[in-house]
């Protein structure tokens, strides 16, 4: 029995362990496998290899060091950058500044109810903003004061404020013209402001007007950009109905300068002549170069200009010249130069009086437009007077707006002729 017994179990060991070693030797070669099969995944590192190899080639052709053409990659690569940066920002700003103008035009309806359609679709006209397109040209500070028993208008010009830049440089050269509409008679200009845009006049003007015509009138204030060889711009107007005003107390009062009107001003032309004083040898030089834009006087849309010039002293009609007639023109050419004898003690009380007339062979000479200058003028003439005293022996030249006749005649006023010596009583 013993001997049947012990066999077994160890036969039955055996058999287990035979068993477990066959199962490792099968299971072994499956391990080996799989770690071949990860090894395989390295395949493609020789075409990295290569590719670094050939970029290694490239560095070595080139004769700078491995550090330099790094920085200068490096650098370029920063400079594509910062270009792609600075058109991206600038095309939004492009963007910003459409859409802000889109805006801007577009127009504020204020106080539209909604309630009707008529209100949506056609608002008052009181209630709608244009201020947003509107071109700002400043304000200014201006009084008004009427005397009735001397009936007397009295406009002061204070000061101008902001006012919209005429010249390249960011500024203006600002002065003031200043009369009543309609009657027009006279015209007051300021003193012209240098390289500004808020001026400081602080001028009276004085008008004689009656009370009834006073309440059809019309105070009209134009400020301008003074150019000495160009036609002086006009930055913007106040024009303010005198019929609505309180003359009980005087009146000083800021307010915006709007677009000057088209239909009043009547465009006579320009004339460019130069001035030269020679105090020692108490001669007056005048020279007459040219004029442009004039008024048509004939049929046929043309004019046959010349020019008079005039000398007053003392208020009376002096002397005088003039200039060769131009055929059917409106912009003559004359360069033609006059000399007058005038002492030093004369120079101060002389005024000079330039008009341009159309010749006509048949019936009278027409008044084109006329100016003068002197100490007795104002604005423009007067600067031109001014600047030939105080450059002696210098030509001066300047361009200058032709005036109505009689309004420069009301203003100055001359009287006759002044008689001979020999005609002036003991």
């Amino acid at each position: 029995m013993n001997t049947s017994r012990t066999p077994i179990p160890t036969s039955t060991h055996q058999n287990v362990s035979a068993t477990t070693v066959a199962h490792f030797k099968t299971v072994h070669p499956i391990t080996i496998v799989s770690t071949n099969s990860t090894y395989t995944n390295t395949t493609l590192d020789p075409a990295l290899v290569a590719v670094s190899n050939f970029f290694n080639d490239v560095l070595d052709k080139i004769p700078l060091p491995h550090w330099a053409i790094y920085t200068i990659f490096v650098s370029g690569a920063l400079l594509i950058l910062l270009c792609c940066l600075c058109i991206c920002i600038k095309c939004c700003c492009k963007g910003k500044k459409k859409r802000k103008q889109k805006n801007d035009e577009k127009i504020n309806m204020l106080g539209v109810n909604g309630t009707s359609t008529t209100a949506l679709v056609q608002p008052d006209v009181a209630d709608v903003d244009y201020g947003s397109t509107k071109k700002q040209r400043g304000k200014l500070l201006y009084s008004l004061e009427y005397n009735a028993p001397l009936s007397e208008l009295t406009v002061g010009i204070k000061q101008a404020d902001s006012l919209k830049a005429m010249d390249v440089g960011g500024t203006s050269d600002p002065y003031i013209k200043v009369y009543i509409c309609p009657d027009k008679s006279i015209t007051c200009e300021t003193k012209v402001f240098r390289n500004t845009l808020n001026p400081i006049f602080n001028e009276q003007f004085s008008f004689q007007i009656s009370k009834s015509s006073l309440l059809k009138s019309t105070a009209v204030m134009k400020v301008f950009d003074f150019n000495r060889f160009t036609k002086h711009n006009i930055i913007g107007e106040l024009r303010v109905e005198l019929c609505n005003v309180d003359w009980n107390h005087v009146i000083e009062e800021w307010q915006d300068l709007g677009e000057p009107a088209k239909f009043e001003e009547e465009e006579l032309g320009e004339i460019c002549f130069s001035l030269r004083y020679v105090p020692t040898a108490g001669k007056l030089n005048v020279v007459i170069l040219e004029a442009k834009n004039l008024k048509s006087m004939d049929t046929g849309g043309f004019s046959d200009p010349y020019v008079k010039v005039q000398l007053a002293l003392d208020k009376r009609k002096w002397k005088k010249k003039k200039t060769s007639i131009r055929k059917k023109t409106l912009n003559p050419y004359y360069n033609e130069s006059f000399t007058f004898d005038v002492t030093f003690q004369q120079i101060q009380r002389v005024n000079l009086v330039i008009s341009l007339w159309d010749h006509d062979a048949v019936s009278r000479n027409d008044a084109m437009g006329k100016i003068f200058l002197g100490c007795d003028a104002t604005g423009n003439q007067l600067r031109h007077w001014a600047d030939m005293l105080s450059n002696p022996r210098r030509p001066v030249a300047q361009w200058h707006s032709l005036l109505l006749a009689k309004q420069v005649n009301s203003t100055l006023n001359l009287k006759k002729k002044i008689p001979l010596r020999d005609k002036l009583p003991l």
